[in-house]
């Protein structure tokens, strides 16, 4: 029928994890606008996440603020049966919280061997551990319902390796295959495992700000590596992410879709 919305999610009840904030805020009022029956939004500050759960209600949409910090499993199983509790059994998982530490658009890391090792254990933690915890507390609903959808984001640094981003590389290359083995293990469930390889991200900033921003020259060089000459926006990981939790990638699983503005290209 013209006019249907082809990327309705027909009242499924979705958990976003780092949702307070950039990627994680835009997906989860993304998938509220394309008919989730609700979202559970967290973060780790429970401000943020209350935030945009009360933008979700302004929709009509169901929503609960469910802080946790994902790198903790009992953390994210409280954070589960809350979610659950409160909106009904999830069967859409978007891993979003991730941590890649100082904005390495405005100032360098350092090179591996002079990174202190007791800083890897935090990029480890929440890109790595974050999605096994996840995945491990709301696969077994998802299992007896016989339905779900789980979109993990990683990164170009995970796909081609970043200098000074070792670890964090490390850890999002990890998650990658992380979501072609549960691919594998749950797809006979009617669960799908995908993933989005992002590169970097506008972070919040006003247009004098944006201004003056795009035209310091360290950006300039940055993006000279870009085919489209910008950063990506939250709405354009949050429309990917709709697409991959609807009916119409229901055959989708187990791949990873660069999302980059062309910084590294897939065969």
């Amino acid at each position: 029928m013209i006019g249907e919305d082809i990327l309705d999610l027909g009242g499924q009840v979705a958990l976003v994890t780092g949702a307070g904030q950039g990627a994680g805020r835009g997906i989860a009022l993304m998938l509220a606008r394309h008919g989730a029956g609700g979202v559970a939004v967290n973060d780790y500050v429970l401000d943020r996440a209350e935030a945009v759960a009360e933008e979700i209600r302004a929709l009509g949409v169901k929503a609960a603020a469910v802080q946790a910090d994902v790198s903790d499993l009992e953390s994210v199983r409280a954070m589960a049966a809350k979610a659950t509790a409160e909106l009904g059994p999830v069967s859409i998982l978007v891993n979003n919280a991730g941590m890649a530490g100082p904005n390495a658009q405005l100032r360098p890391r350092a090179v591996f061997w002079e990174e202190d090792p007791a800083e890897w254990g935090k990029y480890l933690g929440t890109n790595l551990y974050g999605v096994f915890n996840c995945c491990h507390a709301l696969l077994p609903g998802m299992v007896t319902a016989q339905r779900g959808r789980i979109v993990t984001i990683t990164s170009d640094s995970g796909r081609a390796g970043e200098p000074r981003q070792a670890v964090y590389s490390a850890a999002k290359a990890g998650a990658a295959g992380f979501v072609r083995s549960i691919a594998k293990e749950a797809g006979r469930y009617g669960i799908t495992s995908n993933a989005i390889s992002l590169s970097s991200l506008e972070f919040p900033m006003s247009e004098e700000e944006r201004e003056k921003f795009y035209a310091l020259d360290q950006i300039k060089n940055q993006l000279s590596r870009y085919i489209v000459r910008r950063y990506g926006k939250p709405d354009e990981v949050a429309a990917l992410t709709l697409f991959l939790c609807s009916d119409m990638a229901a055959w989708i699983t187990g791949q990873t879709y660069p999302l980059n503005g062309g910084y590294t290209l897939a065969v």
